[in-house]
This record gives C-alpha cells, structure tokens and sequence, in this order.
C-alpha cells in the first residue's frame, strides 16, 4: 500500500511568523505544536520526506522548550535564593 504525501494544513503549520525554532511563540504554543508533530510522526501516514522535515521542526521545537525550561529554573532559583538569603552558607539549626 503506497502511502499518500500528506501537505500540513492550517492547524498544523507553525505560528505565524514562528519558525522551526519556536521564535515568535509561546512555550505553550511550541508544545502543543510538538505534541501535534509527535501524533502525525506516530501515525505512520506521513511520507519519509514529510516525515523529515516534521523531525527536523520538532527539534527545534524541542530545543525552543528546553531553553525555556532552563530559564524558568534559573528564575525560581534566584527567586529561591532572594527569598532565604544566607541559608546557602549557614547550616540550619535544629
């Protein structure tokens, strides 16, 4: 059975202006668009260049979150650290 080339519809584009690299988008909106790349991959209906070019957009995505994810930690770290100065250094007294 020969599978079908499959073109992305307007659901499934990336956001307007947003690239493969998830610039222009939300954390939100690139994991959701991840999520609907990791559904049509898995799907199997999506011929192999589709299927690369799909990868391809999914890891940038994927680099896009992991960035944000990394300054969100840095973020409560620091939030952390400002709200307990001085715990760092001195071992707490029980």
């Amino acid at each position: 059975m020969k599978k079908k080339e499959t073109t992305a519809g307007p659901r499934d584009a990336p956001a307007e202006g947003a690239g493969t690299t998830g610039e222009g988008q939300s954390f939100e909106q690139a994991l959701a668009r991840l999520e609907q790349i990791v559904e049509r991959l898995e799907g199997g209906e999506e011929t192999l260049e589709a299927s690369l070019r799909l990868y391809e957009e999914a890891v940038g995505l994927w680099r896009f979150c992991e960035q944000q994810m990394r300054v969100a930690q840095e973020r409560i770290a620091q939030l952390g650290a400002e709200a307990a100065p001085g715990e760092a250094e001195e071992p707490r007294q029980e």
